[in-house]
């Protein structure tokens, strides 16, 4: 402690004791962090595993860095224990962001969407959409309680994503949600345009997104709140017993956290008017832009 405020905390301690009772003195606070935190969505393939630490081989992750292979330290070290060489995985990766630039890179939200040995646990078998696949006719009941088929929407190009309504992930969840009410704000400038497509926004968790629950989230996102008739957008889950076969063929992992909270991955689909997947969208570095000019391209190729 320098001089001069040493003597003055022992003045106002002497003064405190006679005067006013007891008085703390204290240093300066130290100034707040400067770090920010910033995440990003990964796919790669698990190369090895060592304590608290995977190196992974590793997507290009747009924003962040070029495709590599890098050791990256697991924000909850217990899960190294369920991942193994040759397991693929989605995940985030947390980073610190300052004016010097990232830093301590570390791995959460860690979903295994293919495994390399089968005797590890259970086989999942997940489906990569690829242009040309045909979309099965999945059911699902929406938010007005009412069983809609994804078949009903043939003729129409169809817009898919998946969400959870109670997921807290900025970057996932309420990022997709954000991003299609930006395309179905867009879409509803070109009445003709419109009227040839069809928004849905999927829940992987049906047992707390009811019909109700989706209503009010969907009107949330839309701006209309108890006003809308989603007319364009739907929001929607599978039944129970169902939600394994909509998730593997949309390749969407999904594994329970703690609280309820589900670690998941990311899908976002683009169906063509005969039911077919026209693009496939496993991240969130897309722009809605860039998904209205795909629509466009679509309507005025047929």
């Amino acid at each position: 402690m320098p001089l001069k405020l040493f003597l003055r905390c022992v003045a106002l301690l002497v003064f405190s004791a006679t005067v006013l009772g007891p008085l703390g003195c204290k240093q300066p606070a130290a100034p707040a962090s400067r770090f920010q935190q910033k995440s990003f969505p990964v796919r790669g393939k698990v190369v090895s595993v060592t304590a608290g630490t995977v190196m992974l081989d590793h997507e290009a992750v747009p924003g962040f860095m070029d495709a590599m292979t890098m050791s990256y330290k697991l924000k909850d070290p217990s899960v190294g224990s369920e991942l193994h060489p040759g397991d693929r995985i989605t995940a985030t990766i947390l980073v610190k962001q300052d004016d010097a630039g990232y830093s301590d890179p570390e791995l959460d939200n860690i979903v295994v969407i293919a495994q390399a040995r089968p005797d590890y646990k259970p086989a999942v078998q997940y489906h990569v959409p690829q242009p040309g696949d045909s979309v099965p006719d999945f059911k699902l009941l929406n938010q007005s309680d009412r069983t809609i088929h994804l078949r009903q929407f043939r003729g129409k190009i169809l817009l898919i994503t998946f969400v959870y309504t109670r997921c807290t992930l900025a970057d996932y969840c309420p990022r997709m949600s954000r991003n299609f009410a930006q395309i179905d704000a867009a879409l509803a400038k070109e009445p003709a345009l419109y009227r040839q497509t069809h928004l849905l926004s999927i829940s992987f968790d049906p047992t707390y997104d009811t019909p109700k629950v989706l209503r009010s989230y969907g009107g949330a996102y839309t701006g209309n709140f108890t006003r809308e008739n989603f007319a364009h957008w739907d929001f929607a889950a599978p039944p129970v017993a169902e939600l394994p076969a909509i998730t593997q063929f949309f390749n969407v992992g999904i594994t329970p956290g703690e609280n309820r909270s589900l670690t998941h991955s990311l899908s976002t689909l683009i169906v063509d008017q005969d039911g077919k997947v026209a693009n496939w969208y496993p991240t969130n570095d897309w722009q809605p832009a860039d998904l209205v000019a795909r629509v466009h391209q679509l309507a005025h190729a047929s």
